[in-house]
C-alpha cells in the first residue's frame, strides 16, 4: 500500500520551491496517473528549436492570462506563477 493517497505531482516533493513547476518526479508522477500524456520539462534554454520555441510562446501567452485572472499572485514575486514564468523566460 502507498504512503501517500495523493501522487507526486500534488504534493511539495513533486514541485520545484525555488524556480516554480513541477521537478522530473513530479512529471514522472504525473506521466503515471495520465496514460497519453505527453507533459514534458519547461523550455529553458535561450535559444530552442522551433517546436520548443512555439511551445515557449504558447505557454507564456496562456500564463499571461492567469496573471490577470489573479492579480495577488502577479503582485507576489515568489508565488509559483510568477516562478513558472521567470524559469520559461516569459
Amino acid at each position: 500500500m502507498a504512503k501517500y493517497k495523493t501522487p507526486a505531482w500534488q504534493r511539495a516533493e513533486g514541485k520545484n520551491k525555488k524556480s516554480g513547476g513541477l521537478n522530473p518526479k513530479g512529471i514522472a508522477s504525473y506521466r503515471r496517473e495520465n496514460p497519453g500524456s505527453k507533459l514534458a520539462m519547461a523550455v529553458t534554454e535561450k535559444d530552442p528549436g522551433p517546436k520548443r520555441s512555439a511551445r515557449r510562446k504558447s505557454y507564456c501567452a496562456r500564463s499571461a492570462g492567469q496573471m490577470k485572472m489573479f492579480p495577488e499572485a502577479a503582485a507576489n514575486p515568489k508565488s509559483r506563477l510568477r516562478l513558472a514564468r521567470k524559469k520559461w523566460r516569459c
